[in-house]
């Protein structure tokens, strides 16, 4: 599901919920007047939801097979309580008596609400011998549970998931209108009327599967929802993930890793001591169109530079989205491509689209430093974003202060991320990672 499909679903819903609202808001002002509070209301929906079940099990004992009267009351007094579950949260809205606790409250016997439905139907069902649809019967309260679920779990991360068909009140009209036109056409249809289809021994169609084959329909939109709610909870914990702190000890572990990685053909200068700046003048890349970033480090002033790839029409290159080369400056070789050993064990960044226009980067060496590639909000261009020390960066330039060590491990004194504060771009940020 599409982040537009799901923003014109939500404001669709919020319409035809604000046209609601306008409806029983006089009762609701009603309800508030008489001293109910919405943790009240929300109690009175569930014993309304434990009558509905109470409705289905008399049916159960008390009926013959297609005498579904019982299905018709049953469907009606599942609307009326499908009512209290609007009332609730419009009584706390205008009643100013929201609450944590009222939430968390309303959610919980929303699931006990739902659950006890479920109960009485299915035991409906398999007392009168509709085997396979209490099954389907089953399946949707799995559904509606999980649906349910994978919201509360993704909020609880702090993402919103709220996308997708079946939810709840979807759930409540289908299994409440579709109940009462069971009841009516029952009484006009009769306890025995059938479909039959030429060549097939078992009727296609009766009364009850009025109210049945919704049910079928719920057990497998229910489902598609909770899937399609993880796949977009995913999405939006995988772009959340750059916005939190990095490890530092993963960060400073990982460019130690490709540091050394790209010091061939060096021209190496001897560094001073103590944690003095860099006694190289290191040169700031110019002309470079579409560049993202640059790293530099001791012990010679080549830079690494990181460029948006962009076609001919200037669109963004999906599939490969970062360049990364040379500007060999101290060897004066001026812009040179990364061999295959810096490529694929050093300097190559691997990207991953994460949805929304957003490009997952990591640089090969160590894969645990994740970069975001977004489209900024301000100026609309692509900049590539970096935390450290608990701040979300633009970033510019990655340096690192080097003081002696070997060729594969070099004693790194401090990382160095250079660039703007991620929401004001004027603001220049630099940020130093001891080590």
């Amino acid at each position: 599901m599409t982040n537009k499909r799901v923003n014109e679903e939500m404001k669709l819903r919020d319409n035809l919920q604000q046209g609601i609202y306008k409806v029983i808001n006089p009762f609701v002002k009603g309800l508030i007047k008489i001293g109910l509070t919405p943790n009240m209301v929300t109690t009175i929906g569930l014993l309304l939801n434990i009558g509905v079940a109470v409705i289905f099990i008399i049916g159960a004992e008390k009926s013959n097979r297609g005498e579904l009267e019982y299905v018709g009351w049953a469907g009606a007094l599942v609307l009326f309580a499908g009512l209290f579950d609007m009332l609730d949260g419009q009584v706390a809205r205008l009643g100013n008596m929201s609450s944590k606790f009222g939430a968390m409250y309303d959610s919980v016997l929303d699931r006990y609400s739902e659950m006890v439905m479920f109960l009485g139907i299915c035991y409906y069902l398999v007392a009168h011998h509709y085997f396979l649809s209490s099954l389907f019967a089953f399946i949707a309260l799995i559904g509606s549970m999980m649906v349910s679920y994978t919201r509360a779990r993704a909020e609880g991360l702090g993402v919103e998931c709220k996308g997708g068909l079946m939810q709840r009140p979807e759930r409540v009209v289908t299994i409440g209108v579709f109940a009462i036109a069971c009841g009516i056409a029952y009484n006009f249809l009769g306890a025995d009327y059938k479909i039959y289809v030429p060549g097939i021994k078992f009727h296609i169609f009766e009364t009850m599967s009025i109210f049945t084959l919704p049910i079928t329909l719920m057990a497998i939109m229910t489902n598609i929802t909770a899937v399609n709610r993880l796949r977009d909870a995913k999405k939006a914990l995988d772009a959340k993930e750059f916005s939190t702190p990095s490890n530092k000890a993963a960060v400073i572990v990982g460019l130690i890793l490709f540091t050394g990685l790209g010091l061939s053909n060096a021209t190496m200068v001897k560094a001073q001591t103590g944690d003095d700046p860099s006694p190289l003048t290191f040169p700031i890349p110019k002309n470079i169109n579409n560049q993202l970033f640059y790293v530099q480090r001791d012990p010679n002033i080549n830079t690494i530079i990181c460029q948006l790839n962009v076609d001919t029409d200037g669109n963004l290159v999906k599939e490969h989205p970062v360049n990364v080369f040379w500007m060999r400056y101290a060897d004066k070789e001026g812009k040179k491509d990364l061999n295959y050993i810096q490529r694929k064990f050093a300097y190559g960044v691997q990207t991953k689209d994460i949805g929304n226009g957003n490009y997952e980067l990591r640089f090969v060496s160590y894969k645990k430093f994740p970069l975001l590639l977004s489209k900024s909000a301000i100026d609309k261009k692509y900049h590539v974003y970096a935390t450290a020390n608990n701040k979300k960066i633009l970033l510019d330039r990655i340096f690192l202060r080097i003081e002696g060590g070997t060729f594969w491990v070099p004693n790194v004194k401090y990382v160095e991320i250079k660039g703007y504060d991620a929401n004001n771009p004027t603001k220049a940020v630099t940020e130093r990672i001891k080590v």
